[in-house]
């Protein structure tokens, strides 16, 4: 414990701008003057560039490839078909999920713009000219894209290399395009509950197919050395480590031989995780020229081939007492995950956190159970913006929620409160078997009611609604309710990994005898400001100014392993590491200020930035003292230096949680809404920079809105992919989104060494369910149960129609 705080210790922790301080972001310094280096950015002498041609078709067979008149192109050097991977192995490649992909099309094509020939040229226009001079001839098959088709008994077969494989990486197939069927919880007595449900609901909730579309494309620079054997890869990687892993036990190349760089990175949220085929073919056409290779894909590549996210589709059923007590919760949940199973989940959870369904609410009993399916789509499902699959169970769960209090004639946030998990029940086990670590859920609630005047806005709906009926507004008032428990921080060893790997971070610190730090980290900031947090953590456990600190990630050379950034899993994982590895530096650290100071190491205490003698408060050493000290007059027996390395298995993941409320105004001529006032509680635990704090709750609520209220990568009968552009694809510009209002209260967590749990993801969770709670609050009074997201103008519109809202007179 530090001594009791006097004014002077005040100014000095002020000075280290450690945690709990806006300190502006110092990565800013770079990229508001245009100075970031990403990897569109890098240029190696003798550069050739890659280009993909891309599959017309959902479905078809390869009759013929022609690569002639591409070979013919001048400034082409090759064109690369599976063909030739096939003669280093590498015309498919393993999946993060456990199933195998193709690199390029072999045989048959599996969805439109799937990747076919990958051609290498002097610079990229020659290259995508060439691309389009590659003849293919296709023979047209069966298009399945609706997943309540894919196991039809008349369904054409599509992964035909495992048509015959009754076992999958996850047990039992049912179908050919069966990927697996996960279960959890208690079938039995969730059915018993059931059985004896004084109230019961069921409703099909899908969550369509949406894409991270981030700001940067995926992209990558190849280099090989024919001489040392070194592969050297630039690229737009969330998990450096993982990706050299991969492309070691891909290409069987030493892994010592391969060195992985992720610069400055332009937006990840999920979709930077995998492996693609342009890194595979980027590879082989740098280790055939022997020159380095860039692919950038353009928009349309990204959004209609990269990883997707969501289309999950949850028939969710929630069992009651007619005073409003949850009994029981049972869903199945049927996700297309196109024509690979390539999502990015943890070994052992193909369907990843989805078991978190249970959400806030103090279940008996639940059930869940998970089909998975292939489909004429591009293949993904990564966690855009969430922890694996928590936002589409939220979101199940938050709109279950909502039908159920409808059902039984309460108030949405009456509702919850009544089922809310007690403070005094954490740590919390859930019918489906996570433990909850801590959580206020009552305080956070009733916080956001009483600063939005929840009541007062009801009364005015009530007031609106008669107006409406009267034929006095043609508007209606909707209020959404949201209040989501994430579940982040993969992982524990025990139950998460990545193709064996243990989901652990690492941190390592090193002072230098100057007494400022050079700290290297496992993970990789693709906008969430890690450099900034990342030294106000080791600020604030060792006692030398943030400004002092640097802070590197996303070197394999340099950092120690890690398994990256997504999940929210940075800090409550690595900002765990960052802070065991500073709590060594400091238990060191009090040893030689001990013996500088001539007394025992007990009898020192630690005040801000320094050790001082108990009860002597004007003797004492600063930790830059002790740094200097470490090269030059250590204690007997002990090494110089004063560096430290902490490899992180957290004991539990951490539980954020929050509650959000919107007010939305909707036209019901017209379908256009207005956002009135849109409140965002969060708890993330310990608040590390509330400033970045709140920059992440507006990114995430953003990302939320859009894809509440627009979003969706759509597929027509044959295989078409509609939306594959940012003419269709909806991206909230500053016109679109709304103001965001944001609160907070902190629940640390109690197995945290800072007792931080992660906020990234939590807005994007919490504001989706919030969004389609508002719109479908709107139209609940006219006999509204359930309106699909998303809900944009037309489909709003398109509701109100249905509702028979157009023949009333205003």
């Amino acid at each position: 414990m530090n001594a009791p705080t006097t004014p002077s210790s005040l100014e000095r922790a002020d000075k280290l701008q450690g945690m709990g301080c806006k300190r502006k972001r110092v990565e800013d310094v770079r990229f508001t003057q245009g100075k970031g280096n990403y990897v569109d950015d890098i240029k190696l002498p003798g550069m050739l560039h890659g280009d993909f041609h891309r599959s017309s078709h959902g479905h078809a067979r390869i009759v013929k490839i022609d690569t002639s008149k591409a070979k013919a192109l001048p400034g082409v050097l090759a064109v690369l078909t599976a063909e030739d991977l096939k003669g280093v192995n590498l015309a498919w490649m393993p999946t993060l999920a456990g199933d195998v992909q193709m690199v390029l099309a072999d045989g048959k094509v599996l969805f439109q713009n799937q990747e076919i020939a990958f051609v290498v040229a002097t610079d990229r226009y020659i290259a995508a000219d060439a691309a389009d001079l590659v003849e293919v001839e296709y023979e047209p098959l069966r298009v399945v894209v609706d997943p309540f088709k894919a196991m039809d008994a008349e369904a054409p077969i599509l992964r035909e290399d495992i048509k015959d494989k009754t076992e999958g990486a996850h047990g039992p197939r049912k179908h050919p395009n069966h990927i697996f069927t996960w279960a959890v919880g208690d079938r039995e007595l969730t059915d018993a509950a059931f059985a004896k449900a004084e109230v019961a609901t069921k409703d099909l909730l899908s969550y369509q197919r949406v894409h991270p579309c981030p700001l940067e494309t995926c992209q990558c620079v190849v280099s090989f050395n024919k001489i040392t054997g070194d592969l050297t890869i630039y690229g737009t990687f969330q998990a450096p480590h993982v990706i050299r892993t991969v492309v070691a036990l891909i290409a069987g190349l030493p892994e010592q031989k391969i060195h992985v760089i992720s610069p400055d990175i332009g937006g990840g949220f999920g979709n930077k995780v995998g492996a693609y085929p342009g890194y595979i073919c980027s590879a082989v056409a740098s280790i055939v020229t022997g020159l380095p290779v860039k692919w950038v894909e353009d928009r349309i590549e990204n959004l209609s081939t990269t990883s997707f996210a969501r289309d999950y589709h949850m028939t969710t059923e929630i069992a009651a007492t007619k005073e409003g007590r949850v009994t029981a919760l049972r869903v199945h949940i049927l996700a297309d995950h196109g024509a690979f199973d390539a999502c990015a989940d943890p070994s052992k959870w193909p369907a990843g956190f989805s078991n978190i369904v249970t959400g806030s609410y103090d279940f008996p009993v639940a059930h869940l159970a998970v089909d998975g399916v292939y489909t004429n789509k591009a293949p993904g499902g990564v966690a855009y913006r969430c922890s694996f699959r928590v936002t589409e169970v939220a979101y199940a769960i938050e709109r279950a929620m909502d039908i159920m209090a409808q059902k039984l004639g309460l108030d949405p946030v009456d509702f919850r409160i009544k089922n809310f998990i007690r403070r005094e029940q954490f740590p919390y086990q859930s019918a489906l078997g996570w433990e909850y670590d801590s959580g206020d859920y009552h305080t956070a609630m009733q916080k956001a009611v009483e600063v939005t005047n929840y009541r007062a806005l009801r009364e005015e709906q009530k007031a609106k609604q008669e107006a409406f009926k009267r034929g006095e507004t043609r508007e209606l008032m909707g209020i959404g309710v949201s209040f989501f428990t994430e579940i982040v921080g993969a992982g524990p060893s025990k139950n998460c990994d990545i193709l064996g790997i243990a989901m652990f971070d690492s941190a390592e610190i090193r002072i230098h005898p100057t007494g400022r730090i050079i700290a290297r980290m496992g993970t990789k900031s693709q906008g969430q400001g890690h450099e900034t947090t990342w030294a106000q953590i080791i600020a604030t456990e060792i006692g030398i100014p943030a400004d002092d600190i640097a802070v590197e990630e996303g070197n394999t050379d340099t950092a120690p392993y890690g398994l990256g950034t997504y999940g929210s899993r940075s800090t409550p994982v690595a900002g765990a590491a960052i802070a065991m590895a500073s709590r060594k530096i400091k238990a060191k650290a009090q040893m030689i200020a001990a013996f500088m100071l001539e007394v025992h190491e007990d009898d020192l205490e630690w005040d801000v930035d320094r050790f001082r003698v108990k009860g002597n408060p004007e003797s004492f050493k600063t930790m830059s003292q002790i740094a200097w000290a470490a090269y030059n007059k250590v204690p007997p027996g002990m090494e110089p230096g004063l560096e430290a390395v902490s490899y992180y298995d957290p004991p539990n993941m951490t539980y954020p949680f929050g509650a959000y409320i919107c007010v939305i105004d909707i036209d019901v001529d017209t379908g256009v809404h207005k956002v009135r006032r849109f409140y965002a509680l969060d708890d993330c635990g310990t608040r590390i920079n509330p400033m970045i704090i709140e920059g992440q709750v507006h990114g995430g609520c953003t990302e939320g809105y859009a894809i509440a209220m627009g979003q969706e990568i759509v597929y027509d009968e044959s295989g078409n992919v509609k939306g594959a552009s940012l003419m269709d694809f909806f991206l909230p510009t500053a016109v679109e989104t709304p103001h965001w209002e944001t609160d907070y209260t902190v629940t640390p967590s109690p197995h945290h060494p800072i007792g931080a749990k992660g906020v990234g993801e939590s807005p994007n969770v919490g504001s989706v369910p919030c969004f389609a709670n508002a719109v479908n609050d709107a139209f609940k009074f006219l006999g509204s149960t359930h309106i699909s997201m998303p809900h944009d103008a037309y489909r709003t519109w398109l509701a109100a129609e249905k509702l028979g809202l157009h023949g009333l007179n205003p």
